[in-house]
């Protein structure tokens, strides 16, 4: 009997002969890249420091627009929004965990996940439950009343990836979400980027150094001055 065609996923994520340079006299940190992520995808992008992993997460949000080249997210090409209407779209379908947290330090560790939710306006109760299952899942559910100077790096790391899950994106970018995590911690959230990209259908981007981190990705993607590569599994 033949085999029943799968579904076909719909594209999320779309780089096209992207180009960025900051400087005239320097070489473009992205040049010509290529990219493409369909619904539930999650790849892990890796390299040597300073091959522009990170530019390539700032464009991809909006932060950064590029020289050449198109960004799209689910079929809106990024170059033709204004700046309001990227921060929009970036608050609405964008989970973006910084490699400098960027948590409030005013604001308790459950105020802090919770903020994408009120910028979004969901009510008081929705975002109380959605915010507590968020700090369950990541281990800091007792960490709730507790303000960022009274946490641990790893475990404001972790609140700062609370932040960036709780409102379900379309499109997770994660920038060296583990590199402050102890082993176990590490592996545990992992398993949560993972399993939140593949629950709500959207698409994730793992920056990592770390060979294990990267084995939890459908696929590995390599990033150097040739381009973007993808790594052949096993």
């Amino acid at each position: 009997m033949a085999e029943e065609p799968q579904p076909t996923r719909a594209v999320v994520l779309r780089l096209e002969s992207v180009r960025k340079r900051f400087a005239a006299d320097r070489p473009a940190v992205l040049d010509g890249i290529d990219l493409e992520l369909v619904e539930g995808e999650y790849v892990a992008v890796m390299g040597e420091s300073g091959v522009g992993k990170s530019t390539l997460l700032n464009v991809l949000a909006g932060l950064d627009s590029p020289d050449s080249g198109r960004v799209t997210l689910d079929g809106v090409d990024l170059s033709t929004l204004d700046d309001d209407a990227i921060t929009r779209l970036r608050r609405r379908a964008v989970g973006f965990v910084f490699q400098a947290f960027h948590v409030l330090p005013y604001l308790s560790a459950a105020q802090n996940v919770s903020l994408p939710l009120e910028l979004l306006g969901v009510p008081a109760v929705e975002r109380n439950a959605r915010t507590t299952r968020m700090l369950d899942a990541l281990g800091l559910a007792a960490l709730a009343a507790r303000l960022p100077r009274q946490l641990s790096g790893g475990e404001i790391q972790r609140i700062a990836i609370a932040r960036a899950l709780v409102h379900s994106p379309r499109v997770l970018l994660a920038d060296e979400p583990t590199g402050n995590l102890d082993p176990r911690s590490a592996a545990q959230t992992l398993q949560v980027l993972r399993a939140q990209v593949k629950a709500h259908a959207g698409a994730g981007i793992l920056i990592t150094h770390s060979r294990a981190a990267a084995e939890t990705a459908d696929r590995i993607l390599t990033l150097d001055a040739r381009g973007l590569a993808a790594e052949e599994r096993r």
